[in-house]
């Protein structure tokens, strides 16, 4: 599981990692708030997890609370390679006299750990990889001896670090066995003028796997939403989006998620309901989904086969019926295609619901679905 921005600091702060003060925000004013709260000029960061955000326009300074607050206007809702920004870390602006790079992942290849180290950091680090490799020093770890502070002050003085950043790379090392991580990367792990490191950004993989050894709220959520819907005989699988994913077939749901994902959004869930679409199994589904505070919108995606469009709609009808306030929480987007679809079509615009919307075609539904998530 990635971890945004801000996630990532509260681990590295966890661990003794020097991060920016800050806050997380939602609305312009909660950034406002914060700004004020802090008394200094701050970064507004769009909290997407895909990299690139600076030169997208997603990272911005901000002389004071005003300014927090209309570009934080700015960055909300924006569209980063198909990431859209829910929430924004608004910290305090620190000037860095040096930038560096460090990570520690899994190299697979060779059943071990590698460290990436460089004196170079910043938005330019990949170039700096492909044209001066010599900058970067790639290191095996070895499982069972790790990081200690000798090896964090080798690393140190291989990549060029200064000696005060060695404490730093013994703490990430740290955060990436003791939080079960299977990526930890600071780019740029700064130097300030008064000689402190302070982790400037930060990006953790952790591992799904080790989900039972911690005590984290989204993975937490994970599991309890995918054990509720195996209990219900449902193949559900929690993802990272906004939009909620209903389908029946396996190859039908998948491309579901593609188009979503065209659709400048990022799918929250895999569902497959499977070729029959009883009200209770369309209930237990839509309950699930609607369950997940993640969730701004749902498609349902449906192409009649064996169970004809009609018996779907009923079920979707039925369905939100048993449902009742929840069903009404957020929007829901039906494509109806196949066997039946037009006396489906008429079920549901019988019923009338105010939380559907009918949409014929699928990338049409899409674009719907994606938008709603947005604008929510």
């Amino acid at each position: 599981m990635d971890l945004y921005e801000h996630q990532a600091k509260e681990l590295f702060q966890r661990h003794g990692i020097e991060v920016p003060a800050g806050g997380v925000a939602t609305t312009p004013a909660e950034a406002r708030e914060i700004a004020a709260g802090l008394g200094t000029p701050v970064v507004v960061k769009a909290q997407v997890r895909i990299g690139g955000r600076g030169k997208a326009g997603g990272i911005r300074a901000a002389p004071g609370p005003a300014a927090a607050e209309e570009e934080a206007g700015h960055v909300l809702g924006m569209d980063i390679k198909g990431h859209r920004a829910h929430a924004v870390l608004v910290e305090a602006a620190t000037v860095p006299d040096a930038e560096f790079y460090a990570a520690y992942l899994v190299d697979r290849a060779e059943g071990a750990f590698l460290a990436i180290v460089s004196r170079h950091g910043g938005m330019d680090i990949e170039e700096v990889a492909a044209t001066s490799p010599d900058a970067v020093a790639r290191v095996p770890v070895a499982p069972l001896t790790g990081v200690d502070a000798a090896t964090a002050r080798l690393l140190a003085e291989r990549a060029g670090l200064p000696d005060e950043a060695a404490g730093t790379l013994e703490r990430l090392w740290r955060v990436m066995v003791e939080e079960d991580a299977l990526l930890v990367e600071v780019n740029p792990l700064i130097r300030t003028a008064e000689g402190r490191i302070v982790a400037l950004d930060g990006k953790v993989t952790l591992d799904d796997n080790a989900a039972f050894r911690h005590e984290r709220p989204e993975q937490a959520l994970s599991a309890g939403l995918e054990d509720r819907a195996r209990a219900k005989g449902l193949n559900y699988v929690k993802l990272d989006g906004r939009v909620g994913v209903v389908g029946n077939g396996a190859g039908l749901v998948m491309s579901t998620l593609d188009v979503v994902a065209g659709a400048g959004a990022a799918p929250a869930n895999f569902l497959d309901i499977g070729g029959g679409a009883s009200a209770q199994v369309m209930a237990d589904g839509l309950e699930i989904i609607l369950s997940d505070p993640d969730v701004r919108s749902v498609l349902v995606n449906v192409f009649g086969g064996i169970t004809s469009c009609d018996a779907v709609a009923t079920g979707i009808v039925s369905a939100l019926d048993q449902l009742g306030e929840r069903g009404l929480a957020r929007p829901i987007v039906v494509r109806l295609d196949g066997n039946n679809a037009e006396a489906g079509r008429r079920v549901l615009g019988e019923a009338a619901h105010p939380a559907v919307r009918q949409v014929p075609t699928m990338d049409g539904a899409a674009e719907l679905a994606a938008g709603l998530a947005a604008g929510a």
